[in-house]
């Protein structure tokens, strides 16, 4: 049998400082849970932690290279022991380094399959004994509608639906311990990344929009909080029932 949520709720979010793990750090504050900030510079996520504060919960952020085993263990324990054991963790960071297959190189590749994936592996690991014991636990993992193939993004691609592939893992190894585990695919989302995207395409952002909108039947691109909405569904106790799923947010149906 499950346990019950605990009474303190702690959540880690990864790639925190801007964009959609800001979104999404500072919904889970307003739901009531106190946030761990991950990202490779601490400094960075001090906007995101000032939010989180101003929603009147404790926020901790934490240096942490999220590919690296030993800093993702390190930054596990310092979360657990400053805030208390976390039993929500959403694995948000990530990386883009497009290229077609013929022009990319092994680097490319490890880079964004190290980031976006292997990433995923060491934080669920370093958590979930956390959450067996608590028996009670939300991983909520971020993958993209680029799972599905897109263009000049071998690697990403491949790494997207690698975290698909772990998740639904998961959720079969997890399930009778009280922990969830599901996906979140977002489409296009206005961020800092997409437009990094636009500027090595040399575009603007409005053009690429506008290019992208093509395959939005709603007519609007999406915005972090829209991410943010569809994660805390999957975080909250009520959705007990509900695990080893993909929610494709990408304003249109996806396969």
């Amino acid at each position: 049998m499950s346990g019950q949520p605990p009474q303190q709720r702690i959540a880690i979010v990864t790639g925190a400082a801007r964009g959609i793990g800001a979104a999404i750090a500072l919904r889970l504050a307003q739901d009531g849970h106190a946030i761990a900030l991950l990202d490779l510079r601490a400094a960075d996520c001090a906007e995101t932690a000032g939010l989180v504060e101003q929603a009147g919960r404790r926020a901790l952020a934490v240096d942490c290279d999220v590919s690296d085993e030993e800093m993702v263990k390190a930054a596990i324990d310092e979360v657990a022991s400053r805030l208390g054991p976390p039993t929500v963790l959403v694995n948000n960071a990530g990386v883009l380094k497009d290229r077609t297959l013929s022009n990319m190189t092994l680097d490319d590749w490890n880079l964004v399959v190290d980031v976006n994936l292997k990433s995923v592996f060491l934080t669920c690991r370093a958590v979930a004994p956390l959450m067996r014991e608590a028996r009670w636990g939300r991983i909520v993992n971020l993958s993209s509608i680029a799972a599905l193939g897109v263009f000049g993004e071998t690697n990403y691609s491949a790494a997207k639906a690698g975290v698909q592939g772990l998740t639904k893992t998961l959720a079969i190894e997890l399930g009778a311990y009280g922990v969830t585990a599901n996906v979140v695919a977002p489409g296009f989302v206005v961020t800092e990344m997409t437009r990094g995207v636009a500027a090595s395409a040399g575009m603007t952002m409005d053009e690429l929009s506008q290019l992208m909108l093509r395959d939005i039947v709603v007519g609007r691109t999406g915005e972090p909080d829209d991410i943010a909405q569809a994660v805390a569904f999957f975080a909250d106790p009520r959705s007990s029932f509900v695990t080893g799923q993909v929610l494709y947010v990408a304003g249109g149906p996806r396969t």
